[in-house]
Parts: C-alpha cells; structure tokens; sequence
C-alpha cells in the first residue's frame, strides 16, 4: 500500500491546464473535454461564466492576448475541483470550448467536465 501511494506521489506533477497555466496534476491522463459550437466566442464565453457562477464559484477570467485566435479562459472551483474553460474561435462562425477539471489531489474529473461542458451547450439554446 505504501508502495502504491509512494508511487503516486512521484507521477503527479505539474499540468499544463487549458487556460494556460500549470496546476498539480498526474499528467498523461485525459482531463478536458471539448464541444465546437456556431457561436460567437463572446456568446460562449458568457454561457460558460452563467454555469461556473451557478455550479461554483468564478476565480479568474482573462483574455489570452498571444494566440492568433480570440482566446478566452476562466478558472473556477466547482464542487472542490479546480476547473479550467478555454473558449476559443477557430473559425469565423465556429467557436471551441475546452472544459478541464482537476481534484486537489491532481487526478482528473472528467465527469464533472463533461457535466459543464454540456450545461455550457443548453445555456446557448435559443442564443443568436
């Protein structure tokens, strides 16, 4: 048993997250889950702050200056896990969502990212 957790200990590490910053992680596990929507990004960015607002709590918003598309990130907790959302534009009618969660111990809830990714899609229902 000891073994086991030692080992644990020694595989988490540092993450790259969505909105481009590292959190303790176990890497090489798949951790985020995507939708692409025919959207603007600033109407998926706002859906995305309406469900962190009523699941969580908002941390951070930001604007990812570096890219070549209109980034947008938001760092959030949600139900004790640190939740990370990239909205993006890769085309000019197409925007991206990337939802990425993590425990505090660093393993991934992909339920949870799935959870909001789809609470995220409903919250564009009826949006033009």
């Amino acid at each position: 048993m000891a073994g086991a957790v030692a080992a644990v200990i020694v595989a988490a590490g540092c993450v790259d997250t969505v909105s481009d910053k590292k959190a303790v992680g176990i890497p090489l596990m798949r951790d985020y889950v995507e939708g692409k929507y025919e959207r603007s990004v600033d109407q998926v960015f706002q859906a995305a702050i309406n469900v962190v607002k009523h699941s969580g709590t908002l941390v951070n918003e930001s604007i990812l200056y570096n890219q070549t598309n209109t980034v947008k990130t938001i760092d959030a907790k949600v139900n004790q896990r640190n939740v990370f959302i990239r909205v993006e534009s890769v085309a000019p009618t197409i925007t991206a969502v990337k939802v990425q969660t993590r425990t505090p111990g660093g393993a991934t809830d992909i339920d949870l990212a799935h959870q909001l990714e789809k609470e995220i899609a409903l919250g564009l229902v009826g949006t033009r």
